[in-house]
Order: structure tokens, then sequence, then C-alpha cells
């Protein structure tokens, strides 16, 4: 069942630990099939070095396992509940990549200093509020998708112009449109982070870049008449 989409999301995976993003089993890469309605996700706990495409377990939208040996990703219901919400994404990735990670444990959203975070993000990284009490004991991961779609509805923010985000004292999730661009923007996020928190040390009062140049490298990239690079 849904092999080649089991081979992408294999592939997608194993790109975390390949770009440094992941640490042991830190990490989990899903994708979906809109027209099955299923999702394919990495199994719970499972090495790197061990997986195969055959691993990937398959779950629907109810949070059933369909199919796998394993146990899914312990982070299986907030991938679910940004299936649910967001019809446009395709795949969704969680990691614990250091500098990303080290902005969420901080409880910051990250700013948009430069080109290089606005050719991927339209506007700050927003970090997510914490989960009360009673939403951790009560559904802890199915919580904490709740409260991304929360911080994006208050916010009215894009989810495909602005794909990622972080949770507080957790760590980033990412999408895109598939797996792979999912992964693509773990990566970018934690580069963003990374230079991000080298601008305030070298300038502690640097401003955010002028909205002008947010939207010219936004746009050239993702708008109607986009111009980087081939057709």
């Amino acid at each position: 069942m849904l092999e080649q989409l089991k081979e992408e999301v294999y592939r997608a995976n194993m790109e975390l630990p390949k770009r440094n993003l992941v640490t042991y089993t830190w990490g989990n890469v899903s994708g979906i099939d809109r027209e099955s309605g299923y999702f394919v996700i990495k199994p719970s706990g499972v090495d790197y070095e061990e997986l195969s495409p055959e691993d990937m377990v398959v779950i629907d939208l109810s949070g059933n396992r369909i199919e796998g040996k394993y146990r899914p990703s312990s982070d299986t219901a907030t991938h679910l509940e940004l299936y649910k919400k967001y019809p446009e994404i395709g795949g969704v990735v969680h990691t614990h990549s250091p500098e990303a990670t080290a902005w969420a444990q901080a409880g910051r959203s990250i700013p948009l200093y430069g080109t290089t975070h606005a050719d991927y993000f339209y506007g700050e990284i927003p970090c997510a509020r914490g989960l009360t009490p009673e939403e951790i004991d009560e559904a802890y991961e199915k919580n904490t998708g709740l409260v991304i779609i929360e911080t994006f509805e208050k916010r009215r923010l894009n989810p495909m112009h602005t794909p990622g985000i972080l949770c507080v004292n957790h760590g980033p999730f990412t999408w895109g449109k598939d797996a792979a661009e999912a992964v693509h923007n773990a990566v970018v996020l934690e580069e963003v982070a990374k230079m991000a928190f080298r601008t305030e040390v070298i300038n502690p009062k640097v401003l955010p870049a002028p909205d002008c140049i947010r939207d010219k490298h936004f746009y050239r990239k993702h708008g109607e008449n986009a111009y980087y690079g081939q057709n």
C-alpha cells in the first residue's frame, strides 16, 4: 500500500541526519496521499540506520494504523491535526535541531532580519504559546497540533507562506507541498535560526528588515509573477 509514498517519506526521513537536523531518533517526517486520505510516517524510536521504506507506517485521518509492523511516531497526532486543517499541506517534519530549538526553548519567535529568511518565510517564524497542564495531560501531541493551528488562526497567517513554527519548550515543526519540501523548509529554518542568533549577538539593537525587502524577496520566489529560478 502506498509504496511510492513510503519510498518518498523514507528518503525524506533519511535527509534529517544527513542535514544534521537530528541526533539519534529525535525527529520524524510524514507525507500524505490526499486521494486515499492516508498518510505515511516514520515509526517511533527506530534508528535511522535501521530504517527501510517497508518500515514506514500508514495512518488514516482518524489516527488508526492501517499498515505497518511498528508503532508510528509519537508525534503522529500533531501531524494528523495539521493534515486535517490544511489540505494544501502534503508533508510535515518535526526535529529538535539545536539552533531552532534554542529559540523555541527561549519562547521567542524568529524575527525576519534578512533576505535568506524572506526567501522562504513571509515574516517572523512564530513561537506558539505553551500548553496548559490540562492540555499536556489530556492529549499532548494532539494539542500540540491544535496550538499550532491556533497560532496561525489568531495571527491570520498563511501556512504555505509561513511553512514552520516553533513550539515553546519543545522545538520546530515545518511543512510543505510534500515530504521533501517539508524537509527543505526544516533545513532553511535551522539556518535562519542560526543567522538570527548571530545577528543579535553582533548587534543587540538590530531591527527587522523593512517590509519592502520582505515582500520583494518572498514574492519574487513565490508570488504570481515570480521570476526566481527556471520555468
